[in-house]
């Protein structure tokens, strides 16, 4: 669990400043579990300044509940989670020297979003919580108000989470979670789990991520492998400690993370997927008679692709359906084997190529507009696809023909142009698997395209 705080104070010196207003989120990764939002009554002045800048006022406080009264609720939301927070040690430090005046020393792990912001998204212009959020399109209400605040982190952390490929994040939950000390029952954990799409990671005694996965019900599939009888089902068995998961409503996206953090992470049971697992390739060639055939063969580095399979045989069906659907030749394509016309000249779908009665010309124009269409090179478009919730959609970058990214945004909010996009995306690595996997989805299911 993380509890994700802000907190307003008097202002005035160092060590002397009093809590005005404090707002805790008690958050599980992905949804706001509880929460507790108070003013306090610092019983000293508030500084002028501070005045102006929250609309918080002495007058206000009169009546507030004063920091020992309130210190009780604040211990048990805390209990067993990492305090987040935007500057941490601020609000941290202040927290733990209204406690010493107690006579208890409050202890928690933290995360600092400044610091973490930072590294997961640099080259920002300002790392202030309202400039930060407002240059990545979340939306704030309440500013310098405890509650506006922390609510903003919430969800300026649930971005920081989609966007730590390397999962240094949970690892350290993970980590804080194990001093607990008995390792819970495989039973225990799937009850935890959701059953909605996304990616799955499954940790080891250390924390460390031993398997990373994807599914459209992440519960199912996690309970596949607790029960599976296979060498690499009972290796996980004995192994798992602890399975964290990210939602991500769009089968695209969990197959785009699943990808890249598979070759990042390197987990020890995924050693098949760390290479590209498209083994055969699309590939076109001109005939003896100046026709371009289409080929499903084994892939080669060396020769440009259309597209690539997983499998032969996954190849061979798809040039089957775009040999049919752009009146193509299964004689030249080689999946018609004869020296007379093909089934689709018979049938009256193939216009003659396979008996010279097609000029290659004509036959050609055909087979470029299924490649320029089957291709996103040079191209720039956003794929839009089912977000998290019903109130947010996902979106998928590619820029001149390149993968950027990915990001899930409000339904409020208007995708007119690359640029806002930018500010929003979690960056991911173009690659071979990537291509393929973005082609082949949009093969197969009916989704949103928008091109600039």
């Amino acid at each position: 669990m993380y509890a994700i705080l802000d907190i307003e104070t008097t202002g005035g010196q160092y060590n002397e400043e009093g809590i005005t207003e404090i707002a805790i989120y008690k958050f599980d990764g992905h949804d706001v579990v509880d929460q507790f939002i108070s003013l306090v009554n610092p019983e000293i002045p508030i500084q002028p300044f501070v005045v102006k800048l929250t609309g918080i006022n002495n007058a206000m406080l009169r009546s507030a509940p004063k920091f020992f009264e309130v210190a009780k609720r604040i211990i048990e939301i805390t209990e067993g989670s990492i305090i987040v927070a935007h500057n941490a040690s601020f609000d941290y430090r202040v927290i733990r020297m209204e406690f010493n005046r107690l006579g208890y020393d409050f202890t928690r792990p933290t995360i600092d979003t400044v610091e973490l912001s930072k590294k997961l998204i640099p080259d920002q212009r300002s790392y202030s919580l309202g400039k930060l959020v407002r240059g990545l399109g979340i939306p704030i209400a309440d500013r310098h108000r405890a509650s506006g605040d922390a609510m903003a982190t919430v969800k300026l952390f649930k971005l920081l989470l989609s966007k730590d490929k390397e999962k240094e994040i949970v690892k350290g939950f993970v980590k804080t979670e194990l001093k607990s000390g008995m390792s819970p029952k495989l039973l225990d954990i799937v009850e935890n789990l959701p059953s909605k799409t996304g990616i799955y990671y499954i940790h080891n005694e250390k924390g460390d991520v031993i398997y990373i996965g994807k599914s459209k019900n992440i519960k199912k599939r996690v309970n596949q492998h607790f029960t599976g009888t296979s060498s690499k089902s009972k290796k996980i068995q004995r192994e798992v400690y602890a399975v964290t998961f990210e939602e991500t409503g769009s089968e695209l996206i969990a197959l785009l993370k699943e990808s890249e953090e598979i070759k990042i992470n390197k987990p020890i049971y995924n050693r098949a997927q760390r290479r590209t697992i498209f083994q055969w390739a699309l590939y076109t060639e001109k005939n003896e008679k100046g026709y371009l055939a289409l080929k499903v063969q084994k892939a080669d580095g060396r020769k440009k692709e259309i597209t690539s399979f997983g499998t032969q045989q996954e190849g061979r069906t798809f040039l089957f359906k775009i040999t049919e659907k752009y009146h193509l030749c299964q004689k030249i394509n080689g999946l018609y084997d004869t020296k007379k016309s093909c089934f689709q000249y018979d049938i009256k779908q193939c216009y003659g190529a396979c008996i010279d009665k097609e000029k290659p010309e004509e036959y050609n124009q055909r087979v470029q507009t299924f490649i320029a269409e089957s291709s996103f090179e040079n191209n720039t478009m956003v794929i839009i696809d089912k977000g998290r919730s019903v109130e947010e959609k996902s979106a998928v970058l590619i820029e001149n023909g390149i993968y950027k990214g990915y990001c899930f945004y409000d339904l409020n909010h208007q995708i007119i142009n690359v640029d806002i996009l930018k500010n929003l995306i979690s960056p991911m690595q173009h690659n071979r698997d990537i291509k393929t996997i973005i082609q082949s989805f949009i093969r197969k299911n009916k989704v949103k395209i928008i091109r600039f």
